[in-house]
């Protein structure tokens, strides 16, 4: 059920990329391909995933988290974009094709990035029946929150800042919380504002998602090491070759595999306070450190 369902909500969110961009003038044709090339370019679509299924659990129809599951795939697609350029980790490759600067040009690649993530903005604003203007407002806030300084931005810089230095367990951790986690933490955030959770559980879900966030990037790290180019879909060993700090390095192999199965439980005993059938949401936390890509 597990595999359906991922491939099905990527199959939904595609769809709806797709459908907004073809809403664009051609006034800027490469930039389009570009923004195109680099939000349709494949991958595994968790964040989208995590808006519809942490939803529908609450009760809240697809057309309702369509907007949200699109713009949250924009600002991913931004985020590798600028992520993959020379001036940040210099990659040619992500998910088996040419990263956007190398399949056009360095320019198009930042303003790629750019327009995808005013993009997302304009799509998570969008009219949406049963979606108040409040709750609006509040999607608009935790997107701006979890892709910006304190989120996504910061821990990118705070990456780079941190290349060819040793940094200790506790700032390694913050780097990734803010880096990868706020954006998997804000598909949830997103989704519970949609549903108008309640407080108790809305808090009780965002320790879900904390864990699940810092999991998948511990996970990341695993593969780095043990995963094939091929698998991956971009240059194995890169952290390594880049000189930074991953949690195998600071705790071995194994001890980051002990710590992603101690987040993923954490995230399972938060979904088990919930009065919900969680179990397409419980497979993905464990899906999280089974997978190979």
């Amino acid at each position: 059920m597990l595999a359906s369902t991922i491939q099905e909500y990527q199959l939904r969110v595609d769809t709806q990329l797709k459908q907004r961009f073809s809403t664009l003038e051609d006034t800027a044709p490469q930039l389009k391909a570009a923004m195109q090339y680099g939000a349709l370019l494949g991958g595994k679509r968790i964040r989208p995933f995590l808006v519809y299924s942490v939803g529908q659990m609450f009760g809240v129809t697809l057309e309702k988290l369509d907007a949200c599951a699109a713009a949250i795939e924009c600002i991913h697609a931004y985020s590798l974009i600028h992520d993959d350029l020379p001036a940040m980790d210099d990659d040619a490759l992500r998910r088996g094709q040419p990263t956007v600067h190398i399949a056009f040009d360095e320019a198009t690649a930042i303003l790629a990035g750019d327009a995808l993530q005013t993009l997302a903005f304009e799509i998570v604003t969008e009219a949406v029946p049963g979606i108040s203007s409040e709750q609006h407002i509040a999607m608009v806030r935790a997107l701006a929150k979890a892709s910006g300084y304190r989120g996504m931005c910061g821990g990118q810089a705070i990456d780079l800042a941190s290349t060819d230095k040793q940094i200790d367990l506790k700032a390694l951790t913050q780097l990734h919380n803010m880096k990868t986690g706020a954006l998997i933490s804000c598909a949830v955030e997103l989704a519970l504002i949609a549903a108008n959770a309640p407080k108790d559980q809305y808090q009780t879900m965002m320790t879900f998602a904390h864990a699940v966030g810092l999991a998948f990037q511990v996970q990341d790290d695993i593969l780095d090491i043990i995963a094939t180019t091929e698998e991956l879909g971009k240059p194995q060993g890169s952290d390594t070759e880049s000189n930074k700090s991953t949690f195998p390095q600071l705790l071995g192999l194994q001890g980051a595999k002990d710590t992603a199965a101690q987040l993923i439980q954490e995230a399972l005993s938060a979904l088990a306070k919930l009065p919900y059938n969680s179990q397409l949401i419980a497979d993905f936390a464990r899906y999280i450190i089974e997978r190979r890509i």
